[in-house]
C-alpha cells in the first residue's frame, strides 16, 4: 500500500477520477506502478508533541480565505477542529502572501523575543498547500521562507498556475518534501511536473493527473462561470478525492496528539 492506500507511480502518476490506472506510452511501454509503505504511525513515530507545526492554505484566483465553499478552507477547519492549539492553520488569499509569513515566524517565535532562533526553526513543521494561484504561492512563500533559513517539511500543489514574476516550477532546497496534482482539460490546467531545485535536498512525491468527464457533486455550489468555463480547473479543487488524499498526508506530517498518541502506542483511545 503506498501513502494513499493505493499504487502510485514515483515522479509520475496518471490517474482517472477517483482511481489511478497504468500508464502506456504509444500502446507499447508500461510504466510499473510502484507500491509504497506508508502508515501514519510508522511516518510520525520520531514527531515530537513540541514540535512547531503549521499549516498553511492559499486560496487560487481572487477567492476569499473564508469561502467555506472552496476545499482549501475546509480543509483547513478541519485540521484546526482536529488539532486545536497543537497547530498553527489558517488559510490565505494568494495576495497575502506577506501576512502568512508573518504569521509563520509569528508562530515559530515560541519564547516571543521578537526573533526565530536556530532551535526554533530546529523544530518547525511548516506544511503549505494551495490551489491555481494559490499553489504558486505556496512556492513563492517557501522561497521566502528559504531566505529566512527556515524548513518547510512539506509542499502541496494543486493545479498550479504560476503568477506572472513567479516561478511555481521549481522547489526550493529548504523544502523536505512536495507533491503535485493537476489536470490537462479546459482552459486553465495546472503545471504538469514540479522539479527539485537541490534533489538532494528535496524529495518530490510525484505528479498525479486527474482527468473529469463530470464535475464532481460540491462543485454545483461554485458561481455559475467557475462551474461552466473553468471545468476541469475548478473540478479538481472540488474533488473529495483529491483532497482526502492531501489531508491524510498532512495528518502523517503532523505530530501525533491525544487519542492519535494513546492508539500509536498502542493503548485504548481515551485512556
Amino acid at each position: 500500500m503506498d501513502m494513499f492506500s493505493g499504487c502510485v507511480k514515483p515522479r509520475a502518476a496518471f490517474c482517472a477520477i477517483n482511481h489511478c490506472t497504468p500508464l502506456f506510452l504509444y500502446g507499447l511501454l508500461f510504466v510499473p506502478i510502484f507500491c509504497l509503505p506508508g502508515h501514519a504511525a510508522d511516518l510520525r513515530q520520531n514527531i515530537s508533541s513540541s514540535d512547531s507545526a503549521v499549516v498553511i492554505g492559499f486560496v487560487g484566483g481572487f477567492v476569499h480565505h473564508d469561502d467555506t465553499r472552496h476545499a482549501e478552507v475546509q480543509l483547513a477547519n478541519h485540521l484546526r477542529s482536529e488539532y486545536g492549539d497543537h497547530a498553527y492553520v489558517n488559510v490565505f488569499e494568494n495576495r497575502n502572501r506577506e501576512n502568512a509569513r508573518a504569521a509563520v515566524l509569528q508562530w515559530l517565535d515560541r519564547n516571543s523575543d521578537g526573533a526565530v532562533s536556530k532551535s526554533e526553526k530546529g523544530q518547525a513543521r511548516i506544511i503549505l498547500y494551495g490551489h491555481s494561484w494559490g499553489a504558486s504561492a505556496v512556492i513563492a512563500l517557501a522561497r521566502e521562507l528559504e531566505k529566512d533559513d527556515i524548513p518547510v517539511l512539506l509542499t502541496i500543489q494543486v493545479d498550479s498556475i504560476a503568477k506572472p514574476g513567479q516561478d511555481d516550477h521549481t522547489v526550493p532546497a529548504n523544502v523536505a518534501q512536495a507533491i503535485n496534482f493537476f489536470q490537462t482539460g479546459g482552459l486553465f490546467h495546472g503545471d504538469p511536473e514540479i522539479v527539485a531545485a537541490d534533489p538532494a535536498h528535496t524529495k518530490i512525491l510525484g505528479d498525479f493527473r486527474f482527468s473529469y468527464e463530470t464535475q464532481p457533486e460540491p462543485c454545483s455550489s461554485y458561481p455559475w462561470f467557475a462551474r461552466h468555463f473553468l471545468k476541469g480547473h475548478t473540478a479538481i479543487e472540488c474533488d473529495p478525492e483529491v483532497w482526502s488524499r492531501i489531508e491524510a498526508l498532512i495528518s502523517r506530517n503532523l505530530p501525533l496528539i491525544g487519542s492519535q498518541a494513546a492508539t500509536a502506542a498502542g493503548a485504548p483511545a481515551g485512556n
